[in-house]
C-alpha cells in the first residue's frame, strides 16, 4: 500500500502509458502528471514492449507519509457541490482501516 507509486524506466524506451486513446512512451507523454482525485484512484492502464537488441529495466517506487501525519481531502477541493468522500485521519489509522476494511 502506498500514496503514490512511480515507476522508473531505464534510458531503453518500451514503456508505455495508455492515454486519451493513445499509447505513449513515457518519455514523450503530452502533460505526463495524472492526478487522481476521489474516493477511489484506479490504476493507470500501462505496458512494456520488446526491444531484441537492449534490456530495458523499470523500477518501481513505492512511497507513503510518516504513520503520524493527517490525511485527507484538500480543502480547497472541498464545497457544497463536493463534500468529502473520507473523513481526516492519521495515515496510520487510515492504513488499519484499509486493510481490515473498515469503511472510512
Amino acid at each position: 500500500m502506498s500514496a503514490i507509486s512511480i515507476l522508473v524506466p531505464n534510458d531503453v524506451q518500451g514503456l508505455q502509458v495508455f492515454k486519451e486513446g493513445h499509447w505513449y512512451d513515457v518519455k514523450y507523454i503530452p502533460n505526463a502528471l495524472i492526478i487522481h482525485i476521489g474516493e477511489q484512484a484506479e490504476a493507470v492502464l500501462h505496458r512494456s514492449t520488446v526491444n531484441k537488441e537492449k534490456t530495458r529495466m523499470s523500477w518501481p517506487a513505492f512511497l507513503e507519509p510518516p504513520q503520524e501525519p493527517e490525511v485527507g481531502p484538500h480543502p480547497k477541493l472541498i464545497s457544497e457541490e463536493n463534500p468529502p468522500k473520507y473523513k481526516t485521519k492519521k495515515y496510520r489509522d487510515y492504513v488499519y482501516c484499509k486493510l481490515n476494511k473498515i469503511p472510512q
